[in-house]
């Protein structure tokens, strides 16, 4: 071999593209998954038991998104729940889709939302000392999670340029993924069909779907909202679901609830729109 083509292969790049849009992705996800199975499906719905660690993962996840501390998030998601779509929910659709995507988050919240809000227990929230811990350091934990960490580790490990790998798995990630969460409250509230409940705004919406890894199915969701899935379970595109169960095999999840399949199926010929 020619000493020019040692010469070559020694000097091979590490900071190379797939591995910085590797990266950014996997921080996507867990970005994700702090909201979806954290303070979603777990701390604001209770659908299913996590031990310690995953509580602890889920709560660093959760840090990572920035879209408030685990408590508040869950306490605004209860109230739209119960209050869904009036004056009480903080991003009702009903005042349109610009308003339920961001412009609720510009604005004072309606004094219902704090009115009704108030005779809500969230008791329970607190219970947790990995939401009070959380919500105790938030800021440094925002601090770190979202935007020190992305940055830092793609430097530090493969030679990334802080200014590639900061607006790369920082700033488009952390955009990407609020937009993708606003969707659900936004489009899928809009767009989409109501198998389970004709009555109800919340739609099935394959586009959130995709980009908010399982969080789409959201007439089913608005309909049986203690199911841990919150789809029907079978052969559907729900990440986080699998996540989840992923977790129960490993011994970190235990109680995850579901609607039974005679219960879904009632519904559906009760309410449904007829469209599955």
């Amino acid at each position: 071999m020619h000493h020019s083509t040692v010469l070559c292969c020694c000097q091979i790049p590490l900071n190379n593209a797939p591995a910085k849009w590797e990266w950014a992705y996997f921080c996507f996800l867990m970005t994700a998954l702090g909201v979806t199975a954290g303070a979603h499906r777990l701390w604001s719905h209770r659908s299913y038991k996590a031990k310690l660690p995953l509580r602890i993962f889920l709560a660093a996840a959760n840090s990572m998104a920035f879209q408030n501390d685990i408590y508040e998030w869950s306490r605004d998601h209860r109230v739209h729940h119960k209050y869904s779509e009036t004056d009480a929910d903080p991003h009702n659709a009903r005042r349109g889709f610009f308003f339920s995507h961001i412009g609720w988050l510009f604005v004072r919240k309606h004094k219902d939302v704090i009115e009704k809000g108030r005779k809500l227990d969230f008791t329970d929230l607190l219970d947790d000392p990995v939401v009070r811990f959380q919500r105790k350091y938030y800021k440094s934990s925002v601090v770190l999670m979202c935007f020190v960490i992305p940055t830092v580790v793609p430097w530090y490990l493969w030679g990334e340029s802080l200014w590639n790998a900061y607006f790369l798995a920082s700033i488009l990630r952390y955009t990407i993924s609020l937009n993708v969460t606003w969707l659900v409250n936004s489009a899928a509230h809009m767009y989409g069909n109501r198998p389970y409940d004709k009555y109800i705004n919340p739609r099935q919406n394959t586009f959130v779907t995709l980009g908010a890894i399982g969080e789409g199915f959201h007439n089913y969701h608005h309909t049986f909202p203690f199911d841990y899935s919150a789809s029907e379970l079978g052969l559907k595109f729900n990440p986080t679901t699998w996540f989840i169960d992923f977790m129960f095999w490993l011994g970190l999840v235990t109680d995850r609830k579901q609607a039974p399949k005679e219960m879904i199926q009632a519904r559906k010929e009760r309410t449904g729109d007829g469209s599955a």
